[in-house]
């Protein structure tokens, strides 16, 4: 018991001062309250109703980021690229999606800045309402998505939205113009995917061919086309074509 008690004292004094502590002075711990409260005037509703609108467009971004830019187009056509060169998991799909997000910013810029100075910019300096800067935004993306969209695709959703004789763009709604505008570039991004694989397809084909001819049948073909694969891909430069072609695409 001797030894024991020289490691209570330090306890017992910690104890002690934490005690007087809590005594001496007053925790106080923050709340945080949430509720609904009458409005004194209808401009307060509208501006809390302009909150929600806004919280609720930064909650699906993602999906508009996805939806209505170029990003759809380039990480199919990095994840084709990747399938041809049969690397498996190399590049890594955090660098694959860096670049197509940074690529994504690369092209759409002219889109943003429009939007920024035709929508964003009045709406903050007060100079216009909160309705009008929601549509001057939509302008420019529209723009982009209709160049982008194929008349064939357009079509089927106007026909699918029963809207009769639209007489122009404008008549064509934003949630009809969207579909239309992915499913045109999903079938750009594959007949995209369709020409890299080619090349690399035939490389596969040879040496598959080289192989049975020498008997070696055990040999995954893999393995030895791999090497010409990524040699052919560095001599032409290909990160250098590919997304030279990407982005010219959308100009």
């Amino acid at each position: 018991m001797s030894y024991t008690r020289p490691f209570l004292i330090p306890v017992a004094t910690a104890s002690f001062l934490l005690t007087l502590t809590c005594t001496s002075w007053a925790i106080t711990i923050p709340t945080l309250k949430i509720g609904l409260e009458g409005g004194d005037s209808p401009a307060k509703v509208a501006t809390a109703l302009e909150i929600i609108a806004l919280l609720t467009v930064l909650s699906i971004a993602p999906s508009i980021l996805l939806m209505t830019t170029s990003f759809t187009r380039l990480i199919i056509v990095f994840g084709f690229l990747r399938q041809a060169l049969g690397t498996q998991q190399m590049p890594p799909n955090q660098v694959l999606a860096g670049l197509a997000l940074f690529l994504t910013f690369f092209i759409m810029q002219p889109v943003w800045s429009q939007a920024n100075s035709t929508a964003v910019r009045p709406y903050l300096n007060e100079e216009i309402s909160f309705d009008e800067a929601v549509k001057r935004i939509q302008v420019p993306f529209r723009d982009f998505m209709f160049k982008q969209t194929r008349e064939s695709d357009l079509a089927l959703f106007v026909k699918l939205a029963k809207i009769k004789d639209p007489k122009d763009r404008d008549a064509i709604p934003t949630l009809t113009l969207i579909p239309a505008f992915m499913i045109s570039e999903l079938k750009t991004a594959f007949e995209i995917g369709f020409i890299l694989f080619l090349p690399f397809l035939i490389i596969d084909m040879m040496v598959s061919s080289v192989l049975l001819s020498l008997g070696m049948m055990m040999l995954p073909p893999i393995l030895i086309s791999l090497p010409f694969k990524l040699l052919l891909f560095v001599l032409v430069d290909g990160w250098n074509l590919l997304v030279g072609s990407l982005v010219k695409s959308f100009f």
